[in-house]
């Protein structure tokens, strides 16, 4: 079987197995995520401290991203999904540890392996991802990024139902351990064979050493890549966007609206499922009409959203806000994802060049608009999201599919 064409039985498998790696690495990270009070609590440390530590993981993504499209053409895909999981896994170790000897340091240090293996998950399962999609022949990205949405609300559900039950985040993090184990023991096994994958096991029809070659050099060249880096600045846009609602979209209807916080975690909730619904569907109305009328759409959407949250005087018309925002942050990383890989053989690269561009959002896109909230106000400051949307929209084009011939496809 060659090794871009797989039975309908694999290629379900694989979608199966692409599904449950996306809802795992979100399910992982919202229930460590709604556990973060119970570790300042442990440590005994500050909200700022508290930052600082969580802005230790966030550098090991950063680290590590740059890197996957490099480490996925050396050593396969499936064991780079793995090496994410397995480092997600010590890190979690080392972060349990460190709570039960209240120590920040080892903590810290949990956090940065956390974030790198997270890091290497997240661009090794859109690089699967991409892989399920170029054989089905149409758009399916978007339900793999629901399912991380649909795993990271159980999460958030399961961490706040543990904190309340008092069962200490030590053995919560055992517990995940224990999951991300079972995960990649089985669905990485059912991964489609990728460009390099194949050219490792000599399935491709290159000579030998020939992805090396491709390999080589890279990630330097997706770096030169204009078209490449564009996509980027669409998906930093993106996640910007859906950043600020993850992290304002409560606070800012209680602060502006004088809404109570179960009022204001409605609002979270109403966007959070607009977002995931929006990825569930979309995938027939991207085919329908295109990348490029797509995301335009969607910033539209997000636009006229955000404003509407922003500005309104009550909270209905903030609910209609929330609903408009988070349908149109649903699309745009998906199909940033899908873009960045429309050629398999420098998918890798490409992917963790895009995914790296994006990720700078969540590194300056919280303390950016918590300070300028300070000053005007935290709605008013998500306005300042308007112009990456802005840009994105006026960028759209890039994500226009690539023509790749069949000499650059050919395994």
């Amino acid at each position: 079987m060659s090794s871009r064409t797989a039975s309908p039985a694999a290629l379900r498998a694989a979608a199966l197995a692409t599904f449950t790696v996306f809802a795992t690495n979100g399910f992982i990270f919202a229930s460590w995520a709604a556990r973060i009070p119970s570790v300042t609590s442990t440590l005994g440390i500050t909200t700022g401290e508290m930052g600082l530590l969580l802005f230790v993981g966030a550098i090991g993504s950063l680290i590590a991203l740059p890197l996957t499209g490099t480490v996925a053409d050396r050593i396969g895909l499936k064991r780079t999904v793995r090496l994410g999981g397995g480092l997600a896994i010590t890190g979690g170790a080392v972060i349990a540890v460190g709570l039960l000897i209240r120590s920040p340091v080892a903590v810290a240090a949990g956090l940065a392996v956390f974030g790198a293996g997270i890091g290497f998950w997240d661009v090794a399962q859109n690089l699967a991802g991409a892989d399920v999609e170029h054989r089905l022949g149409r758009t399916i990205m978007p339900q793999f990024h629901a399912a991380f949405s649909g795993g990271a609300f159980l999460g958030a559900v399961v961490g706040a139902g543990l904190s309340a039950a008092g069962v200490d985040l030590p053995l919560h993090l055992f517990g995940i351990i224990l999951a991300v184990v079972l995960v990649m023991a089985v669905a990485p096994r059912h991964f489609l064979p990728h460009t390099h994958d194949a050219d490792h096991t000599g399935g491709g029809a290159g000579a030998p050493g020939e992805a090396a070659a491709a390999g080589k050099g890279g990630a330097l060249e997706a770096w030169r890549d204009a078209r490449t880096v564009l996509i980027g600045v669409v998906v930093l846009g993106a996640t910007l966007t859906e950043g600020a609602g993850n992290d304002w979209i409560s606070k800012g209807a209680v602060d502006g609206l004088g809404a109570s916080e179960a009022a204001g975690a409605g609002l979270f909730a109403a966007f959070v499922g607009a977002m995931t619904l929006a990825r569930w569907f979309g995938g027939p109305v991207i085919d329908r009409i295109g990348r490029v009328s797509a995301l335009r759409i969607s910033m539209v959407s997000a636009f006229m959203g955000l404003v509407a949250y922003s500005l309104a005087g009550t909270y209905w018309i903030a609910a209609v806000g929330a609903v408009l925002w988070g349908i149109g942050a649903a699309l745009t990383f998906p199909m940033g994802m899908s873009a960045a890989a429309d050629n398999p053989r420098k998918a890798a690269a490409r992917v963790s060049v895009v995914s790296t561009v994006g990720y700078v959002a969540f590194l300056a896109g919280p303390p950016f608009l918590g300070l300028l909230g300070d000053h005007v106000g935290l709605r008013p400051a998500l306005l300042a999201i308007l112009v990456p949307i802005a840009v994105a929209l006026l960028l759209a084009g890039v994500t226009r599919k690539e023509t790749v011939t069949a000499e650059e496809t050919a395994q």
